[in-house]
């Protein structure tokens, strides 16, 4: 049965192609969503992008047909822009202060009752969600890009047997092993003993559980294009990301640099209002970074600042990314739950050849609105590749930065 979506103006931010995510049904989008994408458009980050985006893509409808009567899109739904002139109030007057979502609200009680088609809004907002509720409308979050954390395998398994290599066993690609007899993977249907073992030491540090020993093997494999590692704070990310993407820049030489990034996710004044340099802006969101380069560059006995001198090393703002292509580089995203599946999907387009990405993250500490742990991109991204011969997936849960670290996250 057909029936009548109205979008929110956040749906649109999360997934500029959203519009064509509800197959034969009517999309309705109402003029004050359109409103605020204009005001939105003129911001320089990811939201006046994506609102960039959107306007453009409307555009495009616009030119094949009329937007206030119905624009036919190649699903077989309709897509239709819905003013209201007659000045009619749908909702209760205290609703209506200059608030834009009170105004989606009003609009979607008119086509409740005037449409003889059921009417669902759609929206991140946890909060108009529940108002919209309480007016008896129906509402649903953005479902076509979410994923199910809980779902998701941890990327290897533990065996009370054991197995010989070579072997064929019916498991998913870069699926890892603990066997009785030593520690294996998945490769073309085969299983292959790993060569890196927990005594070995890549670039002044080994492994210190298991899942850390999966992790490395991944992040060193020359064969997997990526790498999605999720795990709790005090799991060993980052640290490991950068030894590895050290040893195989630094050593190894097959990769022309380190680039690290990650989204600025500002709490309180954003970095264009930050005193100072490019680089004195960034250093608050690298600081962990560096703390971690430090670390490693003490273990291995060598000078970071005369490191960070080379054009071997790059920290960036993942802003700067887009746009760009990155071929051969060994690229970390550090605190990738914090982006959208749509920013995820830019950014591994990036990719060029040689270039191997790192996807980090903790999906329990998001700072962005209207992401959780579900539609992070993430999760989406390693719940969709995984089993691909050229992406690996690891989840840490094992503490390893101190007794203390490792009470704090699994208790508080």
């Amino acid at each position: 049965m057909v029936k009548n979506y109205v979008l929110d103006t956040n749906v649109l931010i999360h997934d500029p192609e959203s519009i064509y995510s509800f197959e034969d049904n009517n999309i309705v989008l109402p003029l004050p969503v359109l409103e605020e994408l204009d005001k939105l458009k003129r911001r320089t980050d990811s939201v006046g992008r994506s609102a960039r985006e959107v306007i453009r893509e409307l555009d495009k409808l616009r030119a094949s047909g009329d937007l206030s009567k119905g624009v036919r899109l190649q699903s077989g739904g309709v897509l239709s822009v819905m003013s209201i002139t007659d000045g009619r109030r749908e909702a209760p007057e205290f609703l209506f202060e200059k608030y834009i979502d009170n105004w989606i609200l009003a609009y979607v009680l008119r086509l409740k009752r005037t449409s003889s088609v059921p009417t669902i809004l759609v929206s991140k907002d946890i909060s108009l969600r529940v108002k919209a509720a309480a007016l008896g409308i129906s509402t649903q979050d953005y479902l076509t890009d979410r994923s199910d954390l809980a779902s998701l395998p941890p990327g290897y398994v533990e065996l009370d047997q054991e197995i010989e290599e070579d072997q064929t066993l019916e498991m998913p690609e870069n699926q890892y092993i603990k066997a009785k007899n030593g520690y294996f993977k998945i490769k073309n249907k085969v299983v292959k003993k790993l060569l890196l073992d927990r005594s070995d030491i890549v670039w002044g540090i080994s492994p210190l559980n298991n899942q850390q020993l999966f992790a490395m093997d991944a992040l060193l494999d020359d064969d997997v294009n990526l790498v999605t590692v999720v795990g709790i704070a005090g799991t060993g990310k980052t640290l490991i990301a950068l030894a590895c993407g050290l040893e195989k820049t630094l050593k190894e030489k097959k990769y022309k640099r380190v680039i690290v990034t990650r989204a600025l996710i500002p709490v309180g004044k954003d970095v264009g209002y930050l005193p100072g340099s490019l680089e004195e802006k960034l250093e608050p969101w690298m600081q962990p970074i560096m703390d971690n380069l430090e670390f490693l560059f003490d273990r291995v006995q060598m000078n970071l600042k005369e490191f960070l001198k080379k054009d071997l090393m790059e920290l960036s703002a993942l802003s700067f990314i887009r746009g760009r292509s990155i071929p051969g580089q060994y690229m970390i995203v550090d605190e990738a739950q914090n982006l959208t599946p749509h920013e995820i999907k830019t950014i591994l387009t990036r990719a060029g050849d040689d270039t191997k990405v790192i996807l980090l993250g903790d999906p329990y500490q998001i700072d962005t609105p209207y992401l959780d742990k579900d539609s992070n991109g993430l999760v989406y991204a390693a719940s969709r590749l995984i089993g691909n011969p050229l992406v690996a997936h690891i989840t840490l849960t094992k503490g390893e930065r101190s007794k203390l670290a490792s009470l704090a996250a699994e208790k508080l």
